[in-house]
């Protein structure tokens, strides 16, 4: 069967609604001004409601949420036979929303493909022909949920097959004075397959240093950091994992293993109900680059300009303790950990949140070693205020069990409590290992204060406690050292609107049962202001301590910026710690849609070699392909160095292939054809169609309602677009696939006739090669056509049929009218 594909005109716009009171119109031929009225083709128009059977390529839009295009028929009824009826299949019907129990009531009809909507009272249809619409309005007493950010897993979409590749790389070239230069290359990234529900990744990171002078040796590293699989479970609203992972637990440490985990996720779950991310903060003295780990993995990698940073683009499935590097470009290195556990596990009342997990210990070279285990954890929200929560690990050498309880003290905040059991045998020259730990935290929002404070707190009872990562340590590496006995962080907040400040402090403390006391503290306070004609001024003042092994290393650090309109920002910023004081004035240019960039210079003084000038520039650009940032240094009688990073992607399917910009790596993404037209534009980021007609939007976040836009502003003067956006709700890792409507090609006056001079019949249609409705032949074969190619054929059809070609010339003049033959196809 034919599917016609409808087009938006300039001429002409049909929108005709189904309802069950349809009836027939007449139409008086003599009030036309036609020359010809015995040869108007109008019978499509003859019946309000009435579509002529058939199948079209159609956008369906419920309850103004879209649901991908696709091929829609309409049939006639035995019973009515002038009329005709929308046929949306069970599988169409699946995607709507509707509750289990509506759903099972729907009865079909035509052999049973299609559901008989009149049984549910209230749904209404519309179609508009002209911007291939089908537009369904659905009770909301038939919805499974309403939530404008959310749609039920019916709607989600798996996307396409495909391969991709995440990349990051970063290169530093140094050159210290007084020896020979070093030059450092490092990648990270991910790389996977897609096939249905199920997601195959590959994490990888990379290392190659050359160092030439006195010492010149070079190094390099390439591992596969952790190979793995996963798909989502709709129906539990759970992730199935299989292969290389990281034991995710909210009451046990992290540990690599090799196995199968079954979790709830709360991606899943409406976005009122989810949870959240972690996020990293510090304050870098140079062009630095910033790495978060965990166990050796690199979870993120970039590059940041000097002065204070936020990392926030963390996944929210990531949990336990984090590393942190700051690698400045003088080679100093300052790390510090971020504990992701730090609010209380509650959970909403009547809900269950799980986590289960089989497998072995793994080594970074593939391997296994230690004893085979079984883990499980649920918190179940008992009632308004309360929840109970526990778990157990079990292996036949080590074994730990947690319970633990939260309660929501309402005006005074949310607190939990757990205490965890383990017990580890099988230890080289050792009997026996028990112990016992209490954690406690607590949050609490000042809402009338505008202020925050969160507690997190660990007690360990007896030296003898062991996580599973200090037994396999201590195990296979005779590694007994660091042992905790107690830590806690605490962090306020506190914001003051009245006269634009922020105050916000943390402090950390952690002692061992073998190893001395380490301890650090930060406090910010930024006020903003305006002063003079000068809007938006803003001084920000830090002050931090940390203690390790007995030193203490602190830092102050002031910074004032003054905005100068257009994205421009001066500043100067002044740092200090035991080393010396560094002072710098910084220019920085966010004018541009696609790049920014930051001048520096400044004066360093420090205790062993006295003042020394400095000057550093960092530039970004942000493109459809990549994004790519260039960093420059130079400090007086001490180094320069240049470094060059890269993020970006791939992503090749079957639909189309395209470089892209970054994201979350081996995450979810969506793919947009623009009708194979190069170079549309598209609201999201500065991100423009290849020479194929395809682009990526990477970091698409995954169960969530979504949709993109083309910029029609910066769309071309030969480009019409008919469906200028596109709605979507992608399950995790998915490539998802959309395809916007549009046409590229010059705009025709013309006149259509026959060999026998006569003309097509009045509201004949011409249609493209693709089924694209180009134009309605008017009186005396006059058409205005848009979105014609040189040299192309087209199609005219009346009387529901294609009845002859027109050729449109090899050379076409802007706006130009000419006679088109119409050769008959008979």
């Amino acid at each position: 069967m034919r599917i016609i594909k409808k087009i938006p005109i300039a001429m002409t716009t049909s929108l005709i609604m189904l309802s069950g009171t349809a009836s027939a119109i007449d139409f008086n031929t003599d009030a036309m001004d036609a020359n010809d009225k015995q040869n108007i083709d109008l019978s499509h128009f003859t019946n309000v409601g009435y579509i002529m059977p058939g199948e079209y390529r159609l956008e369906i839009n419920v309850n103004n949420h879209r649901i991908p295009e696709q091929v829609i028929a309409f049939y006639t009824r035995d019973d009515e036979p002038d009329s005709s009826e929308v046929c949306l299949p069970e599988a169409v019907m699946e995607q709507f929303g509707l509750k289990p129990d509506v759903l099972q009531k729907i009865t079909f009809w035509h052999e049973g493909q299609c559901a008989d909507l009149r049984e549910l009272a209230g749904l209404t249809t519309e179609v508009d022909l002209a911007t291939s619409t089908l537009a369904i309005n659905v009770p909301q007493a038939w919805m499974e949920y309403s939530d404008s950010n959310w749609v039920p897993s019916s709607q989600w979409d798996e996307g396409i097959p495909g391969f991709l590749l995440d990349y990051n790389v970063n290169s530093l070239f140094s050159k210290p004075k007084e020896s020979g230069s070093t030059r450092n290359i490092s990648l990270n990234g991910t790389s996977g397959l897609n096939a249905g529900p199920w997601r195959l990744r590959g994490d990888y990171q990379g290392n190659y240093s050359h160092s030439s002078g006195e010492y010149n040796s070079s190094t390099s590293t390439f591992d596969w950091s952790r190979i793995y699989m996963y798909r989502a479970i709709k129906s539990l609203a759970a992730t199935l994992s299989v292969g290389e992972n990281y034991f995710a637990s909210s009451l046990f440490d992290t540990f690599r293993y090799a196995g199968a985990s079954l979790s709830s996720d709360e991606r899943m779950l409406p976005p009122n109900l989810r949870g959240y991310a972690p996020e990293v903060s510090g304050i870098a003295r140079t062009n630095a680059k910033v790495t978060v780990s965990q166990q050796g993995r690199i979870l993120y990698q970039t590059t940041v300009a000097s002065g204070p940073f936020r990392i926030q683009e963390l996944s929210d499935s990531v949990s336990g303790r984090l590393d942190v590097s700051v690698e400045e470009q003088d080679g100093t290195v300052q790390t510090f950990q971020v504990d992701t556990a730090a609010v209380p596990y509650l959970t909403r009342p009547g809900a269950i949140r799980y986590k289960t997990s089989v497998g072995q210990p793994s080594t970074l070279n593939h391997g296994t070693e230690g004893p085979v285990f079984a883990s499980g954890e649920f918190s179940w929200g008992v009632t308004n205020s309360w929840s109970l929560f526990g778990g157990a690990i079990g292996s036949g050498d080590y074994n730990a069990v947690s319970v633990g309880v939260g309660r929501d003290l309402y005006a005074f905040g949310a607190i939990s409590t757990d205490i965890t059991q383990t017990r580890a045998s099988g230890l080289p020259n050792q009997d026996t290992q028990s112990g016992k730990s209490l954690r406690v935290r607590y949050a609490k929002r000042f809402d009338e204060l505008n202020s925050d404070i969160s507690f997190a707190g660990y007690r360990f009872f007896e030296r003898e406690f062991m996580s599973m990562n200090q037994y396999l340590n201590t195990r296979y590496f005779d590694n007994d050292l660091g042992r905790n006995k107690e830590m806690y962080t605490v962090t306020a907040s506190k914001n003051f609107p009245d006269i634009q400040t922020n105050v916000n402090f943390s402090y950390s403390y952690q002692n061992y049962w073998d190893q001395p006391t380490s301890n650090s503290y930060s406090a910010t306070i930024s006020h903003a202001f305006d002063a003079f004609s000068l809007k938006d001024m803003t001084v920000n003042l830090s002050a931090s301590r940390s203690k390790n092994n007995g030193v203490n290393d602190d830092v102050l650090y002031l910074s004032f910026s003054v905005p100068l309109g257009n994205q421009q920002t001066l500043s100067y910023s002044g740092q200090h710690n035991g080393q010396g004081n560094n002072q710098t004035v910084n220019y920085s240019n966010s004018s541009a849609i696609d790049s920014s960039y930051r001048l520096s210079a400044g004066v360093n003084n420090s205790n062993d070699n006295g003042a020394r000038s400095q000057f550093s520039g960092f530039y970004i650009h942000r493109s459809s392909i990549a994004e790519t940032s260039l960093n420059v240094a130079y400090a007086q009688d001490d180094f320069t160095s240049t470094g060059v990073s890269m993020r970006g992607g791939a992503t090749v399917t079957a639909k189309g292939a395209a470089l892209h910009g970054p994201g979350m790596s081996g995450g979810t993404r969506l793919m947009v054809n623009t009708d194979d037209i190069a170079g549309v534009p598209l609201e999201e980021r500065n991100i423009r169609s290849n020479r194929f007609g395809i682009a990526v939007l990477n970091n698409i976040n995954s169960y969530y309602r979504t949709d993109t836009r083309i910029d029609i502003n910066q769309l071309a003067d030969d480009v019409e677009v008919k469906q200028s956006a596109v709605e979507f709700a992608l399950t995790e890792g998915a490539i998802g696939y959309r395809r916007f409507a549009m046409m590229k090609g010059e705009k025709v006056l013309a006149t259509i006739s026959l060999t026998d001079s006569s003309h097509p019949p009045f509201g004949s249609l011409v249609m493209s090669a693709k089924g694209q409705e180009l134009g309605i032949v008017s009186d005396d074969g006059f058409t205005y056509l848009s979105g014609v190619e040189p040299g192309e054929t087209l199609n005219v059809l009346w009387s529901g049929a294609k009845q002859c070609q027109v050729a449109i010339p090899a050379a076409l003049q802007p706006q130009a009218q000419i006679l088109l033959p119409c050769i008959s196809v008979n």
